[in-house]
């Protein structure tokens, strides 16, 4: 497969994961981590922030990985 291909197939594949996550992130954030203390919401919606690229990154890097005749 192309690297081009790969690219269009991860990029439509990251849009729909972030789909699904962000309302996910979104409804947990309002309703258990709005009753915590304020230094404990600030690292939780760090996680929160960053914990979708943790499970792209195998994509991402398929994604980037050079076309085999190249």
């Amino acid at each position: 497969m192309r690297r081009r291909t790969r690219s269009l197939i991860g990029t439509v594949t990251m849009l729909a994961f972030v789909i699904v996550y962000a309302p996910l992130a979104m409804a947990l954030a309002d309703s258990r981590i709005s009753q915590t203390p304020a230094p404990v919401q600030a690292v939780l919606y760090a996680i929160l922030g960053i914990a979708w690229i943790i499970p792209l990154m195998p994509l991402i890097r398929w994604m980037q990985r050079p076309d085999p005749d190249a």
